[in-house]
């Protein structure tokens, strides 16, 4: 999944794409609402991790302008956006939310509490209840990052493990290349490589000998994954 994080303190911003990234988030920064701004018109996030106190502008009318629409980018106003502040206030929170965001966290934050917000914000767009997916024999445990084909751990690398999170939250569905080169990779991905094809195919391989495979190959289409029985 793609996560737009807007923040201005490069500390915590460093910080908190270590650890997102660490658990297999493509995470793109912008420093101020101008470049939140450009990026949401560049590109499709899943979710955005919004500060209120930004250097040209207030996160909470940022907010307010994504669900009016006023920015049209390639998400939309569906966009998830988890604010991410010192304000504490109660009056604070109420408006954050009333604003249109999802969920709310105040700072100081334990990071294992924010990785927990942000899987349950985006289980919202994949139709999940709960931290495990499950299609078929395959389990997915998006909260301790295992992998599963029936009693059988899987060793996944980050980005074969987030590949088959965004295909298990659509299975039975056509992914492209692109869908997946825009949801799983962060901005500095070239788009003119072979990388989705390889990581695919390392992540068909780890899934087993299936004929035909798991993830099936659709020419000039994409990718799908196979809903086979457990």
């Amino acid at each position: 999944m793609r996560v737009l994080l807007v923040e201005d303190e490069e500390d915590l911003v460093e910080a908190l794409r270590f650890g997102l990234v660490r658990a297999g988030y493509a995470v793109d920064v912008a420093l101020d609402v101008a470049t939140g701004t450009e990026k949401l018109y560049a590109a499709a996030y899943d979710l955005m991790i919004l500060d209120l106190n930004l250097p040209d502008g207030d996160g909470m009318e940022f907010c307010r302008s994504i669900r009016a629409g006023e920015v049209a980018g390639e998400t939309g106003a569906d966009l998830r956006i988890l604010m991410l502040t010192a304000r504490d206030r109660l009056a604070d929170r109420v408006q954050g939310l009333d604003q249109g965001a999802d969920d709310y966290l105040v700072k100081p934050f334990a990071f294992p509490e924010l990785l927990a917000r942000v899987r349950a914000l985006l289980r919202r767009d994949s139709g999940g209840g709960t931290a495990v997916l499950t299609v078929g024999a395959l389990r997915l445990d998006t909260s301790r990052q295992e992998a599963f084909r029936g009693d059988r751990a899987l060793r996944l690398t980050p980005k074969e493990f987030a590949v088959l999170r965004y295909l298990m939250g659509r299975p039975g569905e056509v992914v492209s290349s692109e869908e997946l080169l825009e949801h799983v990779w962060d901005e500095n991905a070239d788009p003119f490589t072979n990388t989705v094809r390889v990581t695919v195919g390392t992540l068909r391989r780890k899934l087993g000998d299936d004929d035909p495979p798991l993830i099936e190959t659709l020419v000039r289409r994409g990718y799908r994954l196979r809903e086979v029985p457990a």
